[in-house]
């Protein structure tokens, strides 16, 4: 059973895979914001607030882990379409470059569908959709990636397609091939099934797969 940081915590993506985590055995070290607020209560919980982009709270939430699951997320503000954000660049350059200075090698980061080589992969519609909601806001996905793919850390890229909240079904297909890309609709709690297996999993390192139902 390994210790594992979980960045992005307290909702979403970030908490499914908390729970999920838990669930298979593994120590988690649950970092977010508001991370003392999840309500959950487990001998192997550690809850500890923080922002993603402060260096030091990023050394010292390292110390001991020996995985990083990076599940940053922004809120549904609109103004964010309009002026984009750099949250996800900033947070993982520091995050790279401890990772880097320290004996933490293995990161799973989740990006999404339609960020780097995997643009304009889904279809005309989709690709105008995600143009008009999301292009600010997956131009700085895109600087997230370069940053760890130019890394000398174990690293594996997950792209999930539509989010959606439904149950964990552990019927979510793999794609590594960008000849099978393409959309979909996939649980947040099938995607936290697939990032915890790759705490163990060396198979996708390098990689990055997209997840669909």
């Amino acid at each position: 059973m390994a210790t594992v940081l979980i960045i992005g915590a307290s909702r979403g993506i970030g908490l499914a895979t908390v729970k999920r985590a838990l669930k298979a055995g593994h120590s988690v070290r649950a970092m977010s914001r508001a991370a003392t607020a999840i309500r959950l209560r487990d001998p192997k919980l550690e809850k500890l607030d923080g922002d993603a982009r402060d260096r030091d709270t990023i050394e010292r939430a390292l110390v001991g882990v020996d995985a990083v699951i990076q599940t940053l997320g922004i809120s549904s503000d609109p103004e964010l379409i309009l002026t984009g954000t750099r949250l996800f660049s900033a947070a993982t350059r520091i995050l790279v470059r401890a990772m880097e200075a320290s004996a933490v090698r293995r990161l799973i980061c989740v990006t999404g569908f339609g960020a780097g080589n995997s643009r304009g992969r889904g279809g005309i519609l989709y690709n105008l959709a995600s143009a008009l909601l999301l292009g600010r806001i997956y131009a700085d996905k895109d600087v997230q990636e370069r940053i760890i793919r130019r890394s000398q850390l174990d690293w594996t890229i997950v792209r999930p397609t539509i989010l959606t909240n439904g149950p964990r079904t552990k019927a979510y297909r793999v794609l590594t091939d960008p000849r099978d890309w393409a959309p979909g609709f996939i649980s947040r709690a099938d995607v936290a099934d697939f990032l915890v297996k790759q705490i163990d999993d060396t198979n996708l390192l390098r990689k990055t797969p997209a997840l669909t139902g």
